[in-house]
């Protein structure tokens, strides 16, 4: 099954930045948006962005505007999750999620890639 592909996490010390690549499967010129999820050990997945193909437009959670930006390269047809002052309880697995424009919402999902912040 064709699926968005997550690049970019890893091992990083509090306070540090890491990029995360997603290469949507989708073609930007007639998808929606992509999204941003993490999920942490233990925990359910949470919404952490989000990023429209056509205008740009973000969204975040409340908790991470600041520290997370998300942006999109149409003709690369990649969206980025920038991602700064990283801290312990941003470890988690990263997820990215294609909105295609097709009433689905958000619906085909990578398979993530772990980001684990060390203090």
């Amino acid at each position: 099954q064709v699926q968005p592909v997550e690049s970019g996490g890893g091992l990083v010390q509090a306070g540090g930045s890491l990029r995360l690549s997603c290469a949507a499967s989708g073609r930007a010129v007639s998808a929606y948006a992509v999204g941003w999820y993490r999920q942490a050990p233990g925990k359910e997945r949470e919404f952490v962005g989000s990023v429209r193909w056509r205008s740009g437009i973000t969204h975040y959670a409340d908790s991470l505007k600041g520290r997370f930006t998300a942006s999109r390269d149409n003709a690369k047809n990649t969206v980025y999750l920038q991602m700064n002052s990283l801290q312990p309880g941003d470890t988690a697995v990263y997820y990215c999620v294609e909105d295609l424009g097709d009433g689905n919402g958000f619906s085909r999902w990578g398979q993530g890639t772990p980001v684990t912040v060390s203090s």
